[in-house]
């Protein structure tokens, strides 16, 4: 299964797409959208949906998981975010992709196991669940490949496919882990930033 996570911003536009079977999620494709400084604001809208209309074609995921802005620094920024929130959801409506929307909270929640932890955490909880040399940059691509994340934890269906993969291929020895839960010590105190003594 392969589900396209989307981080809306009037400025750059996180997104990535995860394939998972349930018990190893695996990175397909990652990036920013950051239309051209000069354009204009109708202009910024066009060419995000354009591009992510085009990836989302390409991945052809089951669903794109789409981050919902709940605050902003000021109202015009608010605004702005979600006109490019709309221009997204209407690039997966145009997809024919099915829509899923979550807050930072339950993005946060669902990834790291704390609805207010902070990007650089985020960042090393996505690095290692998909097994991944360095931590996804900018911050907006990590958020992205969260929403994503968040919507296999989300709906149980990392469970559902493991199920499934378990009936097509008998028991696996050895799982990675698909959630914060089933780190080990020394990845918890990595990804909070603590050091080992």
């Amino acid at each position: 299964m392969k589900v396209f996570g989307i981080d809306p911003g009037s400025a750059r536009t996180g997104y990535g797409c995860v394939e998972t079977d349930g018990s190893r999620h695996r990175l397909l494709v990652c990036g920013a959208i950051s239309p051209p400084a000069s354009a204009t604001f109708p202009d910024k809208l066009q060419f995000v949906h354009r591009e992510l209309l085009k990836l989302i074609r390409e991945c052809a995921p089951s669903c794109v998981a789409v981050e919902n802005v709940f605050h902003a620094a000021n109202v015009r920024s608010a605004l702005k975010l979600g006109h490019t929130r709309g221009v997204a959801l209407l690039a997966a409506s145009e997809a024919g992709v099915e829509v899923a929307e979550y807050s930072p909270a339950e993005i946060k929640r669902a990834v790291v196991g704390y609805g207010r932890a902070e990007k650089v955490q985020v960042q090393q909880m996505v690095r290692m669940l998909l097994g991944l040399r360095r931590a996804p940059t900018p911050h907006d691509v990590a958020d992205a490949l969260a929403v994503a994340i968040c919507h296999v934890h989300s709906n149980d269906i990392a469970s559902r496919l493991k199920r499934e993969r378990g009936a097509q291929n008998g028991p696996t020895t050895r799982r990675a882990a698909t959630s914060w839960r089933q780190l080990g010590p020394a990845d918890l105190a990595a990804l909070m930033g603590r050091t080992r003594g």
